[in-house]
C-alpha cells in the first residue's frame, strides 16, 4: 500500500514504526509569510515577487524571487520553504504545550499530559543522557554479542524489530491491497543505512564521496562503542559489503511504484519453504504474530538473496551488522557524542545542514512521532476551530463537484469507465483536522528515567499495536499523520483523503483571504489529494480500495499515453549540473499537481460566479489564484538536499511543481498574457491534461 503525500519530509524517525514524515517540523527559524500590505490584500505580498522577471518566462521566480532572496536557509536546515514556515508556527504552540506538560509532575498516570510530559522531560535532560552514554542499549549490544547460532540471530532480529530497530527487512501489518476489508502481514526489502540502493551502486563522483564519508561515519560510531581504530575500520567495511549486497538485490525507487509487482501473496508455510534460512516460524513467534496465516511479499528476489546470505555470510559479520543497526537507530537518543556523529553524516553530509537543530526541536519531533495523538488532542484544542473544519469540508465538497464535472466532460474516456471513475470519486472518505476517535495509548509506559528507554518502549507499543491488527476488522477511523503535521495524504486502500489541522493555516489556508488565494493554496492541495485517487498508482485501485482494474483496455491505453507525456515533460527539468528530475519516480505527484490545480481553478470559477471581488492590489482573481499556488512551493535548498530529493523523493522540486502544471494551462496564459514567444508557453499539441 502506498500513501501519497503532499510533501515528503527531509528526515524521518527510523526508530518509530509508521513514523516517517509524521513530525510537525524538522526545521527552525523564519516567520509566516502572509500579506499585510493593504494594497495587495491578505495572502499575497508584493515583497515576495521578483518583477524583474516576466511571469511568462519563469513564473516560479516571478512569484517567489523576492522571498527566495530574503529568506536564506538557516544553518540548522537543509531546506527552507513554506512548509517550514508554517511548521515553525506550530512548533511554538507545541513547545508551549510540551513545556507545560513536562512541568506537571503530578499528572495522573496514563493521561495525555503525563505521557507527553514525561517523554519530553527525559528528552530535554541532556545531562542524564550524557551521563548514561551507551548504557541504555548496552543490554541489547551484549545480547547480540552473545549470539552463537543463526537461530539465536533470527530471534534477536525479531526482538529488535519489535523495539523499532532497523535492519535486514521491513515487516508490518497493513490492509491487503486486493482485499481491503482485511489486514495481512507484509514484508518488504530493507536493511540499508543510506537512503536507497542507488547510493551504493551509482559510480558518479557525488555517490563515491558519500560512500567514502559513510565508511568514515560507521567507523567512528564503532569507535564510540569501544572498538579500536583498526577493528572499527574493519567493521565499517563489513557493513558496507553487506549493505551493498542487499542493495543489489533491491528494486529501484521507480520499480517500487508498481503495486502489482509488489503484491506477492502466499501462505507463511510457502514463504518459509522458499526461504528456510529466514526461520520464518521462529521469527513470527518472537514478533507475536502467531495469528498470521498469509503474507504479502513485496520483493521476492530480495528475500531470496537474504536467505542465501544468512547461509553463507559469517555469523560474526551478521552480529556486527545487527549491532550497527541498533546503534544507528538509537544514536539520536543517546549521549551527545553519538548524537553529534549521527548528525555529522545524516545531517551534514547527506542533507547539507551546517549545524544541529536545538534540542527542544529534535525532542518535540520525537514526541510527536511517539505520541502524536496524545499531543494532538492538546494541539487542536488550542489551534483548530469547528468553523475552520467546516470551511475546509465545504471546500472539499466544491472540489469534488468540480472533479465530477471534469470526469463527465473527458473526451478520451468512455461512458462506462466514467461511471466507475465517478463511483470511486463519490466513495472518497474525507478526514479533516483530527481523528473522530483518538488513539488509546493504554499499555504504553513512559517515565522520567531514560529518554532512550521511552523511545524504545514507544516503538514497541506501536509495533504491538500494529501486529495486533491481524484478524481484526479494518479500522477506517485510523490516521497515519498526527494532527499538528504540515502535510496531507491519500490512502488508496482506504480510498480516503486526509488533511491534518497542521496544514489548515496560511499560506495554505487563510480564513481572512479571498477565495482566489484559498483555492490556489488549500483548494489545489485538496485537488491534489483527490487526483491521487486517479494518478498512475491510485487509478489501479477501485472504489472500495482494492487493487483491481476498473478500466476498459482502450481507456487505460489513453490514460497511459497522457501519463507518458507528463513523465517526458518532467524528465527535461534540470536541477544540479546534469541531474534531472526523474519523470517516472515523480509521475504520480506530477499528475496530482496538474489535475489538482485544474480542478481547483474550476471550483474557483464557481465561487467567483457568486462573489467576484475583481482586482485586489492590481491582480485579478485568476492571477491571485496562480500566485497562491506558486507561493506554497517556494523553497531554498542546499545542493546536498536537492541531490537526495532527486534520488529518493517522489515529489518534484518546488520550482517545477509550480511551473510544470501552469505551463500546461491555457487559463494561466490568459491570466498573465503569455503567448507563443514566451518561455512558459507550450504549443497546444505539447500540453497535457488528464483530469
Amino acid at each position: 500500500m502506498t500513501k501519497s503525500h503532499l510533501f515528503s519530509c527531509s528526515a524521518a524517525l527510523v526508530s518509530l514504526l509508521l513514523g516517517s514524515c509524521s513530525s510537525p517540523s524538522t526545521n527552525e527559524g523564519g516567520a509566516i509569510a502572509t500579506a499585510v500590505d493593504n494594497n495587495v490584500g491578505q495572502g499575497i505580498e508584493l515583497a515576495n515577487l521578483d518583477t524583474t522577471v516576466s511571469p511568462c518566462v519563469d513564473f516560479y521566480q516571478y512569484a517567489n524571487g523576492g522571498w527566495l532572496k530574503n529568506n536564506p536557509i538557516p544553518a540548522s536546515e537543509s531546506r527552507w520553504g513554506s512548509f517550514n514556515e508554517l511548521a515553525e508556527r506550530n512548533n511554538a504552540v507545541l513547545r508551549e504545550l510540551l513545556t507545560e506538560a513536562a512541568s506537571n509532575t503530578t499528572a495522573a498516570n496514563g493521561t495525555a499530559t503525563q505521557m507527553i510530559g514525561d517523554f519530553y522531560a527525559t528528552g530535554m535532560d541532556s545531562v542524564a543522557a550524557n551521563r548514561a552514554g551507551i548504557t541504555p542499549i548496552k543490554p541489547e549490544l551484549d545480547a547480540i554479542a552473545a549470539i552463537t547460532s543463526t537461530d539465536q540471530l533470527v530471534s534477536r532480529i525479531a526482538d529488535l524489530k519489535a523495539k523499532g530497530i532497523s535492519g535486514f527487512f521491513g515487516m508490518y501489518v497493513g490492509q491487503d491491497d486486493k482485499v481491503s476489508t482485511e489486514y495481512i502481514l507484509q514484508a518488504s526489502q530493507g536493511g540499508l543505512s543510506l537512503p536507497n540502493r542507488d547510493y551504493y551502486l551509482k559510480d558518479d563522483e557525488r555517490s563515491q564521496n558519500i560512500r567514502a564519508e559513510y565508511l568514515k561515519h560507521v567507523q567512528k560510531m564503532f569507535q564510540l562503542m569501544g572498538a579500536d581504530e583498526a577493528t572499527a575500520k574493519q567493521k565499517a567495511q563489513t557493513i558496507m559489503n553487506l549493505e551493498t549486497r542487499l542493495a543489489r538485490a533491491s528494486r529501484t525507487v521507480v520499480e517500487l511504484r508498481d503495486p502489482y509487482a509488489n503484491y506477492n501473496k502466499m501462505t507463511l508455510q510457502e514463504f518459509a519453504t522458499q526461504n528456510p534460512n529466514l526461520k520464518v516460524s521462529q521469527f513470527i513467534d518472537h514478533m507475536g504474530a502467531q495469528a498470521a496465516q498469509e503474507i504479502v511479499i513485496g520483493q521476492p528476489n530480495f528475500f531470496k538473496e537474504l536467505n542465501t546470505m544468512l547461509k553463507n555470510v559469517p555469523l560474526e559479520d551478521w552480529k556486527t551488522y545487527t549491532q550497527w543497526h541498533l546503534v544507528r537507530t538509537m544514536a539520536p537518543y543517546l549521549s551527545q557524542d553519538f548524537v553529534q556523529e549521527n548528525f555529522n553524516f545524516y545531517g551534514k553530509v547527506l542533507s547539507g545542514a551546517k549545524e544541529m537543530q536545538p534540542r527542544w526541536k529534535r525532542v518535540l519531533r520525537t514526541t510527536d512521532a511517539a505520541l502524536g495523538e496524545a499531543l494532538g488532542q492538546l494541539y487542536v484544542q488550542k489551534t483548530f476551530s469547528p468553523e475552520a473544519k467546516q470551511r475546509a469540508l465545504n471546500m472539499v465538497r466544491n472540489l469534488q463537484e468540480a472533479f465530477q464535472e471534469h470526469v463527465s466532460g473527458l473526451d478520451w474516456m468512455s461512458e462506462a469507465t466514467k461511471e466507475r471513475a465517478l463511483e470511486k470519486l463519490n466513495a472518497f472518505a474525507v478526514k479533516i483536522g483530527y481523528p473522530d476517535k483518538w488513539k488509546d495509548y493504554k499499555g504504553l509506559k513512559t517515565n522520567r528515567e531514560s529518554y532512550a528507554a521511552n523511545v524504545m518502549r514507544a516503538s514497541q507499543f506501536a509495533f504491538r499495536d500494529n501486529v495486533g491488527k491481524i484478524g481484526q476488522p479494518v479500522d477506517r477511523t485510523e490516521w497515519f499523520m498526527s494532527p499538528p503535521t504540515v502535510n496531507a495524504y491519500y490512502n488508496p486502500t482506504m480510498n480516503e483523503i486526509v488533511f491534518p489541522a497542521g496544514i489548515m493555516q496560511p499560506p495554505f489556508f487563510d480564513p481572512q483571504a479571498d477565495d482566489a488565494v484559498n483555492y490556489g493554496g488549500m483548494g489545489a492541495v485538496i485537488g491534489h489529494e483527490l487526483t491521487h485517487g486517479f494518478d498512475d498508482q491510485g487509478a489501479k485501485y477501485d472504489f472500495e480500495g482494492n487493487l483491481k482494474n476498473w478500466w476498459s483496455e482502450e481507456d487505460l491505453k489513453q490514460f497511459n499515453a497522457r501519463a507518458d507525456v507528463v513523465a517526458s515533460q518532467y524528465d527535461q527539468f534540470t536541477v544540479l549540473d546534469n541531474l534531472h528530475v526523474n519523470g517516472r519516480l515523480t509521475l504520480g505527484e506530477n499528475i496530482a499537481d496538474i489535475g489538482g490545480l485544474n480542478i481547483a481553478y474550476t471550483a474557483l470559477q464557481k465561487a467567483l460566479a457568486q462573489n467576484n471581488p475583481g482586482k485586489i492590489g492590481g491582480f485579478t482573481p485568476e492571477q491571485r489564484f496562480f500566485l497562491a499556488w506558486a507561493q506554497i512551493w517556494r523553497v531554498n535548498m542546499r545542493d546536498e538536499a536537492q541531490n537526495q530529493q532527486i534520488l529518493t523523493d517522489p515529489h518534484s522540486p518546488g520550482r517545477f511543481r509550480t511551473n510544470g502544471p501552469v505551463s500546461n494551462m491555457p487559463q494561466f496564459y490568459k491570466a498573465f498574457g503569455c503567448d507563443s514567444g514566451d518561455q512558459m508557453y507550450k504549443a497546444e499539441s505539447a500540453r497535457v491534461k488528464i483530469w
